[in-house]
């Protein structure tokens, strides 16, 4: 594998590029993404946050790569939207509803161009705004909201698969639902998926796969890893991501994605 088979590298950031919630991308990436762009690489973000949260971590490059936010939701680059896919509102009405009669949950409502949360918890609130980064506001009620949705993160502090199961089983059929992580699980539009954006980037670009490379961590990963030839699990990914992927590259908290960008320099 060289530098002159790739033309587009993906990867997730949380559990893949830094520790779940964390805001803290090694600096030496940058540097990186700027020398592959050279190189004639392009650089996508692959994430489950919105694309204000993914864009404020990669700051010194902002502008110089592609966001697939919202776990394929929205695909755009600096300033512009190049697709966005919204839920019917019925659908996230029926829901919200769903995620309000258990008590231990909380929804996180996604807008375009912003986050919004009526659940009380306090401690998510501030997680959201200083952890991750979100460009979240609180209101009375989110089914008031006009802003289209474009996904739900349904969230418990452990073992959200396990607590939100009648609600993955209630809509399975008529979204895409998927686990990122331990706290997550996201609700989109049917068909939505990062691979799913991964090819629409591919398609534009004029990138096969077989010149794609990508790193993920998760099940909400799996569709993008299937979409890129070089596909690597990082060292600390779920047992069904590695069994999955081509290649293995160390943990995130080791930099695995850094020292495999940097054997392609």
């Amino acid at each position: 594998m060289t530098g002159k088979m790739i033309k587009l590298i993906v990867s997730d950031v949380d559990g893949t590029l830094v520790e779940d919630g964390s805001g803290g991308v090694n600096p030496e990436l940058f540097d990186v993404i700027l020398k592959l762009r050279e190189k004639g690489i392009q650089f996508a973000i692959a994430s489950g946050r919105p694309w204000a949260s993914v864009e404020g971590a990669f700051e010194p490059v902002k502008k110089k790569i592609f966001y697939i936010a919202n776990n394929g939701a929205y695909l755009g680059c600096h300033g512009r939207s190049l697709f966005v896919n919204p839920i019917e509102p019925e659908l996230v009405r029926e829901v919200i509803e769903a995620v309000r009669r258990h008590p231990d949950l909380s929804a996180i409502y996604a807008g375009q161009d912003g986050d919004y949360m009526d659940s009380e918890n306090d401690a998510l609130y501030r997680w959201m705004l200083e952890g991750y980064k979100f460009n979240i506001r609180r209101v009375k009620d989110v089914l008031a909201l006009e802003d289209p949705c474009i996904k739900i993160s349904i969230y418990k502090e452990q073992d959200v698969e396990h607590a939100a199961a009648d609600i993955r089983e209630a809509f399975q059929d008529r979204m895409k639902i998927t686990l990122a992580g331990e706290m997550w699980m996201d609700c989109m539009a049917q068909g939505v998926n990062k691979g799913q954006a991964v090819k629409r980037l591919q398609e534009s670009l004029e990138i096969r796969p077989e010149e794609t490379m990508a790193f993920g961590d998760q099940l909400n990963d799996i569709e993008m890893l299937q979409q890129a030839y070089y596909s690597f699990a990082v060292a600390n990914a779920r047992e069904e991501v590695r069994k999955l992927a081509r290649f293995q590259a160390d943990s995130n908290k080791n930099d695995g994605v850094l020292k495999v960008l940097k054997q392609l320099l």
